[in-house]
């Protein structure tokens, strides 16, 4: 078989990232959710989310990116899962662990104003019962079903 360029062995480096659904204080059974433009200028819905930074732990990364990328501050209720999927990016292939966790909003407001990175390009408030119809990416969408099965037994 001939050796193909693409076939080639790529560099694996891991990545952690840690995020999750904030319940809205309000008890509108409403959780927060961030759109991220791709490169094809469609707008991905999805849960914030981010690496930790120096010696955090994923759940104060948790805290931190939430109200980062949406402006709301939370704190974490129970976790609710990790996904672990692989991507290349260059020469580099990602593993990748994200690490999501149940929330509720303890304050702040709907805001980009504080995302130091601009990831995000929208910030809106969804029904938890929408979920599935409007994130973006299957493995959340597996996520969104824990945070439904959560408020219907709370």
């Amino acid at each position: 078989m001939a050796d193909r360029p693409e076939a080639k062995r790529r560099r694996r480096v891991e990545e952690t990232s840690a995020g999750g659904f904030v319940l809205a204080a309000d008890g509108t059974r409403q959780v927060v959710l961030i759109g991220r433009q791709t490169r094809s200028k469609r707008i991905d819905w999805c849960v914030p989310k981010g690496h930790p930074e120096g010696d955090e732990t994923i759940e104060q990364a948790a805290v931190r990116e939430v109200f980062e990328e949406t402006g709301i501050e939370a704190e974490i209720i129970e976790p609710l899962g990790t996904i672990a999927y692989e991507f290349a990016a260059g020469k580099i292939l990602i593993a990748k662990t994200v690490h999501h966790f149940l929330m509720r909003q303890t304050g702040g407001s709907l805001s980009l104003e504080n995302d130091p990175n601009h990831e995000a390009i929208d910030v809106k408030w969804v029904s938890i019962d929408e979920l599935s119809a409007i994130l973006t990416h299957e493995n959340e969408r597996r996520m969104a079903r824990g945070v439904l099965e959560w408020v219907e037994r709370n």
